[in-house]
């Protein structure tokens, strides 16, 4: 398995990269057709490359993906390595480890008989391409399995996820000659600093739980004004990172949000939900996480805890269709997307065989 790991992680798979992408596929789909003993599906959808694996009718889902969020080069500054029980690089634990890991397990079973495994090549920027291929494959699935990495050191699932949403909201004004009439103009960058504090005050009011698993968030980020340092902007642009535990919390925010106001006479606004990723309830992971620790006790591995977060991921989209889905069954670690990324090799083996008997049971 570590053979395997050191192969992927030192083939650089960057979203933005599609080259680079085609090339991480051929790698998964090497590693995929030694241990299923078939090659996969490979699906090009606007240059980014997916692989599929389909046995029989299916039943249940694997789902993982292969690209990661370092830029083309990380590996010379953060080298493959595995010391004292720890294996880094860029991607190792988000998800490449995680790849490995169902592969191996899916290799350990009698039959194959009811799976499919989908590896999407675009899930760290929100599974543009690939998005209908994975709901569509969960409407057909019984379960849907998340390679994702685990929750926390400790081995916990996510059981429930923030569903996600990005509003822009764009400011227009009028432009003016800053020097000559700037009284002529409609100011945009104003505006849009009396729109960043409604926003602010829109996520005071509704993070209830302070901004934990139970509450949503609604956070202004990317802000951008003007054209000139001499004209007043006739345009401002603010950028909202909105987080939901719930459909309903969603709808509440989508309505808090399309009220906002002008202050500034003369200034017009418009509010822009850009896309994101539905919430993945507690009730989409109930009986898979239920049977996941009847088989951890029953393998002598720690108790499982499953956790709710505010981060995203492919399992929101299977559980938005219908699928019971269980997140989190990857490798063990800390640092996704950071410079101290790394994975605890220990725990590969029982994670692996966790995913076989959760496999396994869900078919029979």
């Amino acid at each position: 398995m570590l053979a395997d790991l050191e192969t992927l992680v030192r083939c650089e798979s960057h979203s933005a990269d599609l080259a680079a992408l085609a090339r991480s596929a051929d790698a998964v789909g090497a590693l995929g057709t030694r241990l299923l003993g078939t090659a996969p599906e490979s699906i090009v959808i606007d240059g980014v490359t997916h692989l599929r694996w389909v046995f029989g009718t299916p039943r249940v889902l694997l789902l993982g993906h292969h690209d990661t969020v370092w830029p083309m080069g990380s590996l010379e500054a953060r080298p493959w390595s595995v010391a004292t029980g720890i294996a880094r690089g860029p991607g190792v634990l988000d998800m490449k480890a995680g790849l490995v890991q169902m592969l191996h397990a899916l290799a350990s079973l009698r039959t194959l008989d009811g799976v499919c495994v989908l590896v999407n090549g675009d899930e760290e920027i929100g599974s543009p391409t690939s998005r209908e291929l994975i709901e569509e494959a969960a409407r057909g699935s019984v379960a849907a399995f998340v390679l994702e990495a685990s929750g926390d050191r400790d081995g916990a699932l996510k059981t429930a996820r923030k569903g996600s949403s990005r509003y822009e909201v764009t400011v227009h004004g009028r432009a003016a000659h800053a020097g000559l009439a700037p009284e002529k103009g409609v100011n945009a960058a104003v505006e849009a600093a009396h729109q960043v504090l409604a926003i602010a005050g829109i996520g005071a009011a509704v993070a209830g739980g302070g901004g934990g698993p139970g509450s949503a968030t609604v956070t202004p980020t990317l802000l951008s004004a003007g054209s000139t340092s001499n004209t007043v902007p006739a345009r401002a642009r603010i950028a909202v990172d909105v987080r939901v535990p719930t459909s309903a919390a969603r709808d509440h925010v989508d309505t808090l949000l399309r009220g906002l106001s002008p202050r500034t006479p003369g200034a017009r606004l418009e509010i822009e939900d850009i896309g994101g990723r539905p919430p993945m309830e507690p009730g989409a992971s109930a009986a898979l996480f239920a049977l996941a620790s009847r088989i951890a006790r029953e393998l002598g591995q720690r108790p499982l805890r499953g956790i709710a977060v505010g981060g995203v991921s492919d399992g929101n989209c299977t559980a938005a269709v219908g699928c019971p889905t269980l997140d989190g069954l990857g490798a063990v670690g800390a640092g996704a997307h950071a410079e101290d990324e790394y994975v605890e090799v220990a725990s590969m083996i029982p994670r692996s065989r966790l995913l076989a008997e959760l496999v396994t049971r869900t078919l029979r």
